[in-house]
Parts: C-alpha cells; sequence; structure tokens
C-alpha cells in the first residue's frame, strides 16, 4: 500500500477496541499519524489539545452523551477546517445528518476504500 505523503495526522474515534486497533493498523500502515480516541468526549479532549489533527474517523454507534453524528457537528462548528469520515454498521443515515462535507461509509468497509477517503479529503486540490 502506497504511504500518504508528507504524513497527515487522523483522529479515530471507535469505541470497539478490536474496529480501532484495525483501522489504525491499516491507516499507520498507509503511512498517516493516528491518534485515538474510545469515546467522543476523548476525541473532543484530543482536538482541543492537538492543533496538527486535520482529519477525523468516527463510528456513529458510541456509547455516552455525545454519539458520532454529534461528534461530527461540534468538531465542524468548533474546527471546521478538520475533515469528517463517519462509519456505521446500523445507522440509517438521513440527509442532514453529517456536516455537508463529510464522508460516511457502512461497516464493513473495505481498508483501501477508507485510504483513498483520507487522501482525498486532505489532499483535494
Amino acid at each position: 500500500m502506497a504511504s500518504i505523503h508528507p504524513p497527515i495526522r487522523v483522529l479515530v474515534v471507535e469505541d470497539e477496541m478490536f474496529i480501532r486497533m484495525d483501522v489504525v493498523e491499516f491507516l499507520r500502515a498507509a503511512g498517516v499519524d493516528v491518534v485515538e480516541a474510545i469515546s467522543a468526549a476523548e476525541g473532543i479532549r484530543l482536538l482541543e489539545r492537538d492543533p496538527d489533527i486535520r482529519l477525523m474517523f468516527t463510528d456513529i454507534d458510541m456509547p455516552g452523551a455525545m454519539n458520532g453524528l454529534k461528534l461530527a457537528a461540534a468538531v465542524r462548528e468548533r474546527w471546521p477546517p478538520i475533515k469528517i469520515i463517519a462509519t456505521s454498521g446500523h445507522f440509517k443515515l438521513q440527509a442532514g445528518d453529517l456536516p455537508p462535507d463529510a464522508l460516511f461509509f457502512l461497516k464493513p468497509y473495505q481498508p483501501a476504500e477508507i485510504i483513498d477517503a483520507v487522501r482525498r479529503l486532505t489532499y483535494a486540490a
């Protein structure tokens, strides 16, 4: 798999450990600098501390007060330049659920799809 150069920092927000580990592994193999969060609240804390994050990859179905949709809305409001990719195996996405420029992938997705989306969103002309 070809690396993404120069490396960009991506925040992965996924509460399911094995799914998160898989996403982190294939993104790192593609040359992406990854930070991980197990909840939306932890993702917000990381975004507040790390101005180098350029893209967020988040699951929609997460426990707690903030799911991935609310997280995407909060990120768009507080950090408009950050690109967003959301995913779910259960959620039925409706128009307007995500910010207009966010991408959505239904689980199970192929790692190559996600890597291509990261490239498109972060290196768009």
